[in-house]
């Protein structure tokens, strides 16, 4: 199975990040017709999928001198308007280093070679001085600068820095990024990328050939990698380290590096790839907390909130996840655990009402359920939970006629909610007057009947 990238760059790496919300929020459409929306769909998502394009900035100056700025203006590679990736930076790094370079010029103006300008991707595929990474064959380098045999190559779990950029067939640029930060085997980015920089070495340069199916497959990454495109990458190593522990660092890195791991789950939820986003969810709870080995806590109140916002954010996703998963009960304990950070949370509400009605605790779910229309009395969903939560109450018998009405009318009394109102059943003196009215008739008919015989 591939695993798939999309990343996205937040200029301030320390401060708070943009905040993705996604489609079907019962806080944000209070009409919906369907509450399996509300219940499945993660609590937050962006306003273009999963990408803001960050401004550009000028290419920084090469030192590789005035030839080699020339040798690149003659290979320019045509751009993209989208740079979507999610910014795994090194916190040691000053943020006007970080800014992406988008221009259409090569990170290595020493290496434009045909094989990056021109050659096709079958050629590629098929020539004698490249190395397979895969069996397959789907997954090929070629080493174009080499440290000796002697270097470092980077471990599973461990953190690396790259200098990587990417291009399709027509050598349109995709992906560019002067300084990528990331784990391997976490999932931050594909996992043709995790593939080669495992076989690499400290400083080396190399050209990556990867077939869709180590990339981004039968989807594609709108708007700019089209479906089952393969890419080409230029990639040097620039630094392998032991992957921080996060309680060790600052809880402005806990929070980047959190939410980095939320964006990456939601990435992978709009891509139904629902087990990938539930870890990239769990690891995003792992690293946001304001709590040292010891238990003491090392933030202050404004991160502390900042941070149980987001992991407010992070259980809600999990929880809509694991109901894609068909993991109801622990569903259900990751809404009740939202609930504790944030009683309120209609989201976590629904979600746990449903999830106790499904299980057949009826009294708690009305509570739970009754609580989340107080706070969003005009949500259909909830309307339409309270409905069959009240059917199945009554044994299953038609209730079409009932209705709830407004939570705020009827304050704590939640009777209207428990028993549906009855249709009057006609009274004994009514129909001893359609009775005596039926012999009345019959006995006018029978007499008019005799009459015409007898005539």
């Amino acid at each position: 199975m591939e695993t798939d990238q999309c990343r996205q760059e937040h200029k301030n790496p320390a401060g708070k990040p943009t905040e993705l919300e996604v489609r079907d929020v019962i806080s944000e459409s209070a009409d919906k017709d369907s509450h399996t929306k509300l219940l499945c769909r993660p609590a937050e998502e962006s306003k273009g999928l999963c990408v803001k394009d960050p401004a550009e900035t000028k290419s920084p100056s090469h030192p590789e001198g005035v030839r080699g700025v020339a040798e690149c203006k003659k290979h320019h590679l045509k751009k993209t308007n989208s740079w979507k990736m999610v910014r795994f930076q090194d916190p040691s790094i000053d943020d006007h280093v970080l800014e992406r370079d988008s221009s259409g010029e090569s990170l290595f103006p020493e290496y434009v070679i045909e094989e990056w300008t021109s050659s096709t991707f079958e050629k590629l595929f098929m020539a004698e001085d490249w190395q397979d990474i895969t069996e397959d064959r789907l997954l090929r380098k070629k080493v174009l600068e080499s440290r000796g045999l002697h270097a470092l190559q980077p471990t599973w779990g461990q953190e690396v820095t790259v200098k990587m950029q990417c291009v399709l067939e027509d050598r349109t640029v995709v992906e560019k990024d002067c300084k990528l930060v990331f784990v391997i085997g976490e999932g931050d980015v594909n996992q043709a990328l995790e593939e080669c920089v495992m076989s690499m070495q400290k400083d080396e340069i190399t050209l990556l050939l990867a077939d869709s199916q180590y990339a981004y497959g039968l989807l594609g990454r709108e708007p700019d990698i089209p479906a089952w495109a393969p890419l080409l990458y230029q990639l040097q190593l620039l630094d392998i380290r032991e992957k921080p522990d996060p309680f060790t660092l600052p809880v402005a890195d806990r929070i980047r590096i959190g939410n980095q791991k939320r964006e990456r789950g939601n990435f992978h939820f709009q891509r139904e790839e629902y087990s990938m986003a539930a870890r990239a969810y769990c690891m995003a709870l792992d690293v946001l907390t304001t709590q040292s080995r010891d238990g003491s806590d090392v933030g202050g109140k404004a991160e502390e909130q900042e941070v149980k916002d987001y992991r407010v954010k992070c259980l809600n996703n999990l929880a809509a996840a694991q109901l894609k998963l068909e993991q109801y009960d622990d569903a259900l304990q990751t809404s009740q655990d939202v609930l504790t950070l944030e009683p309120n949370n209609v989201k976590a509400l629904f979600r746990a009402g449903k999830l106790l009605s499904d299980k057949g605790e009826y009294k708690e779910a009305m509570e739970v359920l009754k609580k989340a229309l107080k706070l969003e009395p005009t949500t259909k969903a909830i309307h339409a939970e309270l409905s069959k939560l009240v059917k199945r109450q009554s044994g299953g018998k038609d209730i079409q006629g009932w209705k709830p009405k407004p939570a705020e009318m009827h304050g704590d009394n939640i009777a209207p909610f428990l028993i549906p109102s009855r249709k009057r059943e006609p009274s004994g003196l009514y129909w001893k007057f359609i009775l005596g009215a039926l012999v009345v008739a019959l006995g006018s008919l029978v007499t008019s009947m005799v009459l015409t015989a007898k005539n």
